[in-house]
């Protein structure tokens, strides 16, 4: 085992040392433990290497990588776009490893080959949501101090014109629209990779915002391979027949490692769709044959009406991420198809998801226990630990853990070694996990503590809601009232029959004490570009 203070090498590629001289200091980094024997990695490790160079050294050449709506790329065709691209970020873009390169686009095949790339040349990727605006680009490239960027087509506008808000990306290069194809061209189609530590920083990962001012996760090369074991190989058994299919984007580490890392890095081929609508998403499944489904409660919830329209007969695991999932959802998806959701907890500053369960462990309404490699425990406002059945902060330690880009609130998520998630969760007498709440979906009204997500998992089991939302409003009298936002399936009408309807069912479903004494119809709710919830938005209306 090794902990934090004697975790950092003293070997590094960077020549930029922008990311380590902005890693937090070793004393508020959480314990990190490798454990397990396939943890322990050579001080010199480049993932990108790994992922796409070492599959064609060892025989995969010709086995299918990507498939798209525009083409299937084989591996050896990945590995030759992904080294002429790292050529243009060294030789035409002037990129020194430790540099940071900002990717923007959907998912497809030429930003997979930009982000290895990058990985190749030693710099480091700084992948954003495609739906990103220009502001938040600007801030999110000063953040990082971002000079070079890769982008779609397609999406240069907003990028265009963050450069002109913030004076950072200073050199973009547009792909699918000519200009870094004709670049590739004149470029060579073998690349000397750069000889990386395990302990640089390859990736960025600005955390989706659903509480606030986003932040900047600092990750290593050897995390990104440490959750291709551990999620990858120990929850779903990547083998090279699998396809994976989701709607994560690759901005999203659930994204990244679904559609990426898993796959490439057990030689399995990935289905990547660009507008990951429910219709496009199980079109995909059909047409490719998709082995393994990725996406969020929200959406499986959306999918079950359209499943009658398409085969997902070849379908064997579907993976549900990026927030809790009501046991309704996971009800309703498998008495639609006969597989049980596996259910999982991550967080972007633990890169993926580290409390899970598959098979017959699976037991609907738990999240499941720590995957091999990572330990977790309830601990109280104190910071002890709190005995089964008590309702506490998530803290978990493994491989992979927090490091914020100098970031003061770097105190608020390490504590004593442990990550605290900002979950609130119990354990039960079999060591299965339980979602409560997020700290700050805790509702506290008239003294009782009440959990905003069991009030939702509790209308969602009504046959007239399609999502809701439930948050505490102030309220002199109670301190805070339970209010619940609701959409609605087409053909009910949010009348105030429907909300005494509503409010009575939730009184026959859980304490009676819980029920929303407000409920507000909406047409839709608002997400994050990931698809969670921002219930802050809400609160922040009402």
């Amino acid at each position: 085992m090794m902990f934090a203070e004697s975790f950092r090498m003293p070997y590094t590629s960077h020549v930029d040392g922008f990311a380590n001289e902005r890693l937090p200091p070793p004393h508020l980094w959480p314990e990190f433990r490798f454990d397990l024997p396939e943890l322990q990695y050579p001080e010199h490790l480049n993932c990108g290497v790994v992922l796409i160079d070492d599959a064609v050294r060892e025989g995969h050449g010709n086995r299918v990588a990507l498939y798209a709506d525009s083409g299937v790329w084989t591996y050896a065709e990945l590995l030759e776009r992904s080294n002429r691209i790292a050529n243009v970020l060294v030789n035409e873009m002037g990129i020194v490893p430790g540099n940071r390169v900002l990717l923007r686009g959907p998912n497809n095949p030429t930003l997979v080959a930009c982000w290895l790339a990058v990985m190749k040349a030693g710099a480091i990727a700084v992948t954003t949501m495609p739906l990103l605006r220009a502001h938040e680009l600007s801030v999110i490239a000063e953040r990082a101090q971002i000079d070079h960027a890769l982008c779609d087509s397609r999406f240069a506008q907003e990028l265009q014109q963050a450069a002109q808000l913030g004076g950072r990306l200073r050199k973009i290069v547009q792909f699918g629209g000519g200009q870094l194809e004709k670049m590739m061209n004149g470029q060579a189609s073998t690349f000397a990779n750069v000889d990386t530590a395990r302990d640089d920083v390859c990736l960025l990962a600005f955390t989706s915002g659903t509480t606030g001012t986003p932040k900047a996760t600092m990750h290593f090369h050897r995390d990104v391979l440490a959750m291709r074991e551990i999620v990858a190989g120990h929850l779903l058994e990547t083998s090279p027949e699998d396809i994976y299919v989701g709607s994560p984007p690759l901005g999203f580490t659930f994204g990244l490692g679904a559609l990426l890392v898993f796959p490439l890095g057990r030689r399995a081929a990935s289905v990547l769709v660009e507008q990951p609508s429910g219709e496009n998403l199980l079109a995909a499944v059909q047409r490719f044959r998709a082995s393994a489904l990725f996406t969020s409660p929200t959406a499986y919830r959306s999918l079950l009406p359209l499943l009658s329209k398409f085969d997902i007969s070849s379908l064997k695991r579907c993976v549900s991420a990026g927030e809790a999932l009501p046991k309704a959802t996971s009800d309703a998806w498998f008495a639609a198809t006969g597989i049980r959701l596996i259910d999982g907890i991550g967080a972007t500053e633990l890169i993926h998801i580290f409390i899970s369960a598959k098979g017959d462990q699976i037991h609907p309404g738990t999240t499941g226990k720590p995957l091999p490699g990572y330990q977790a425990c309830i601990l109280d406002t104190d910071g002890l630990p709190l005995p089964p059945g008590k309702v506490g902060r998530l803290a978990v330690k493994g491989p992979t853990g927090c490091r914020y880009l100098d970031d003061p609130r770097q105190h608020d998520y390490v504590f004593e070694g442990w990550n605290v998630t900002g979950d609130l969760y119990s354990q039960d007498e079999d060591g299965y996990f339980h979602f409560e709440a997020r700290a700050d979906d805790m509702i506290i009204s008239a003294g009782y503590n009440i959990a905003g997500p069991e009030v939702e998992a509790a209308l969602l089991e009504h046959p007239a809601v399609k999502e809701c939302a439930v948050v505490g409003v102030p309220d002199e009298a109670r301190g805070q009232l339970v209010k619940a936002f609701i959409v609605l399936h087409d053909g009910n009408d949010g009348s105030s029959e429907l909300v005494q309807t509503l409010q009575a069912f939730v009184k026959q479903t859980i304490a009676p004490y819980k029920y929303p004494r407000a409920i507000e119809f909406r047409s839709s709710l608002p997400k994050t570009a990931t698809g969670k919830l921002q219930r802050h938005a809400l609160r922040s209306t009402s």
